[in-house]
C-alpha cells in the first residue's frame, strides 16, 4: 500500500485486518516481513522551510537526500548527520527522513550536538486506531502536551505511522578539520578520543577505524586553526598527529557515518551501543574481526563469524545490541522485564490490535 496522503493511512489503518510493516526508503529497517507494507514513498516533500527560523518541515517519505540539497541552498544542515545504511545492509533505494526518525539514526556528529531525537521539534502520525494524531510545533518554542516526539524517534514503527516531521536545523560550517593517529587497540584509542572530547576545543566527530583514532574540529578558520594547535599538543602522548582538511575530511566523516569499511565484508554485523568507558571491555570480550568505534566509543560496530549471537558474550552489559546484518537476517535484543512492560504499555495505547510489526530497542541486560 502506497498513501498519498495522511488520511488516506488512517483509512489504511482502519480498515486493515492484520500484521502491518511500514517502510520509508526500505535501506535500514528491521523488518519482520510479517503483514501488509505501508510504504511512505507516495508522501513526500518539504512542506515548510523558514530558513531565518532555523526550521524544516517534511513529508516522511521525503528522501534524506532532497532535504539536504535545499538545507544546502541556504548554508544549512541537520545538525545530527544521518547515516546512509543502504549500501553496509546491501539494499537499494533511498534513505527517507521518515526512516531516519523511526531509527533515531544519529551520526558521528551526535557526539556534539545529541541525537536525531534532539533536533526533532514536532511530529504528525497514524496510530493503531486510525487517529491522526500531532504533538510538536513547527517552531523551537512549541512545547504541547506530552512529548510523543521523543516517543515516536526510535520506535521503529512500532506505535503508528508517521506522516510528517519537523526540525530545528543549524548553519553550515566555513571549515572543516581531521586529525588523525595511529593507535592500535581499543583501549588506547577511547583513551585517545577521551582526552579530545574533554578538552574545551569543540570535537564534533570521535572515531577509531582501521587502526586511526579520528577526530573532526568544525567553524571558521582562524578559531579551526587555533583548535587544531592546541588539540595537537594534547594528542602529543598519544603519537604522531596528521591533519586532512576540506574534502578530503569530509569523505573521512562519510566512511565513518556509513560504516563504509564494512561493505561486502563477510560474516554477520552487530551494532552495539555501551558506555565509553566498556568499549575496550567489549572489543576484547568479542574479539571480532573487525571493529569500528565512533561515539568517543559509546557506539561499537563488530563484525563477527556468522552465526555468533554477541549478547552471550555481553551477559552482564548494559547497553544495546542488535545484528543488522547476517545470514539468518536482522536480531533485535530481548527486552528485558522492565522494558517489556513500558512496551507493552505502549503499545496497549497506541497499537492495542497489534497491527505494527516493528519493536523498541531493549537493553542487553
Amino acid at each position: 500500500m502506497t498513501p498519498t496522503t495522511e488520511q488516506d493511512v488512517a483509512e489504511m489503518v482502519r480498515g486493515a485486518n492484520g500484521s502491518l510493516t511500514v517502510r520509508g526508503g526500505g535501506t535500514r529497517s528491521l523488518e519482520t516481513g510479517a503483514g501488509e507494507v505501508i510504504s511512505a514513498a507516495g508522501m513526500s516533500g518539504v512542506t515548510l522551510y523558514e530558513p531565518g527560523a532555523l526550521t524544516i518541515v517534511a513529508q516522511a517519505g521525503t528522501p534524506v537526500s532532497e532535504i539536504e540539497a535545499v538545507l544546502a541552498a541556504e548554508n544549512q544542515r541537520l545538525p545530527f548527520e544521518p547515516p546512509r545504511m543502504g549500501p553496509l545492509l546491501g539494499r537499494s533505494g533511498e534513505s527517507t527522513i521518515g526512516g531516519v526518525v523511526a531509527a533515531n539514526a544519529s551520526g558521528p556528529r551526535r557526539v556534539q550536538v545529541g541525537a536525531c531525537r534532539d533536533s526533532l521539534i514536532g511530529v504528525r502520525f497514524v496510530d493503531g486506531h486510525g487517529d491522526i494524531i500531532k504533538n510538536g510545533g513547527r517552531v523551537m518554542k512549541n512545547v504541547t502536551g506530552y512529548d510523543l516526539v521523543k516517543l515516536m524517534c526510535g520506535a521503529q514503527g512500532a506505535l503508528g505511522v508517521l506522516t510528517e516531521v519537523s526540525f530545528k536545523v543549524v548553519p553550515g560550517v566555513a571549515v572543516e578539520t581531521t586529525l588523525s593517529l595511529e593507535v592500535e587497540d581499543a583501549a588506547g584509542a577511547v583513551a585517545a578520543m577521551s582526552a579530545a572530547l574533554g578538552s574545551p576545543f569543540e570535537v564534533s566527530g570521535a572515531a577509531w577505524s582501521e587502526g586511526r583514532v579520528l577526530l573532526r574540529l568544525e567553524g571558521f578558520a582562524d578559531s579551526v586553526a587555533y583548535r587544531v594547535e592546541e588539540l595537537q599538543a594534547i594528542l602529543a602522548p598519544f603519537g604522531a598527529v596528521s591533519v586532512s582538511e576540506g574534502a578530503a575530511s569530509s569523505d573521512i566523516w562519510k566512511a565513518v557515518r556509513d560504516v563504509a569499511s564494512f561493505v561486502d565484508q563477510p560474516g554477520d554485523i552487530w551494532r552495539i551501543s555501551v558506555r565509553p568507558s566498556h568499549a575496550p571491555g567489549v572489543v576484547a570480550a568479542l574479539q571480532p574481526q573487525q571493529v569500528m568505534l565512533d561515539w568517543g566509543g559509546g557506539l561499537i560496530w563488530a563484525r563477527v563469524p556468522e552465526g555468533q549471537d554477541v549478547r552471550t558474550a555481553l551477559a552482564g552489559v548494559s547497553g544495546h545490541a542488535t545484528r543488522v546484518k547476517g545470514a539468518a537476517g536482522p536480531l533485535r535484543p530481548v527486552d528485558a522485564p522492565g522494558v517489556a512492560a513500558l512496551t507493552a504499555g505502549l503499545r496497549a495505547q497506541f497499537d492495542p490490535r497489534g497491527l505494527f510489526s516493528g519493536a523498541l530497542v531493549t537493553e542487553l541486560s
